[in-house]
């Protein structure tokens, strides 16, 4: 299922408000720019890629220093407020999340529990709170199966 339609990408590009958009023939490109702190990101999103014997749709990021993909996308959830985008995959019972940041950074969250999401963040420690709270805020889109 194609969980990036046009409309999808648009409210997408609503939140992150990206200095350029591009649409290619397999997929968007969003350029999103920080002067203040000299960053640069492209976020690439691919509704339907061949994953090999699959199609599923991947969103990747481009930066100086880094290069990230997430395949298999099945959802995300925008969040105007803080100005960014998560996008979730998940593989039995374990997440990835790729948050990407109106203000070009982006965190990648890997191979994480989805029981953790709902657990008491008070008695992790720092290290493993930071990705239980990025990622709690799909535990919506989780439940219901939606996209976003």
């Amino acid at each position: 299922m194609n969980i990036f339609t046009e409309k999808d990408v648009k409210k997408i590009i609503s939140c992150l408000k990206p200095h350029s958009v591009t649409q290619e023939k397999d997929h968007h490109r969003l350029a999103l720019v920080n002067e203040k702190e000299k960053r640069k990101v492209n976020l690439a999103i691919y509704p339907e890629a061949n994953l090999g014997k699959d199609k599923g749709s991947i969103v990747v990021i481009y930066a100086g220093n880094c290069h990230l993909q997430l395949h298999s996308c099945s959802g995300y959830v925008i969040s105007d407020e803080l100005g960014e985008v998560t996008f979730i995959g998940e593989n039995g019972g374990k997440l990835a999340g790729l948050v990407v940041e109106r203000e070009a950074a982006c965190a990648l969250y890997a191979n994480v529990s989805r029981k953790l999401i709902s657990e008491d963040f008070t008695k992790l420690g720092v290290e493993v709170m930071l990705s239980g709270v990025a990622l709690s805020l799909a535990e919506d889109i989780l439940k219901k199966g939606n996209k976003n």
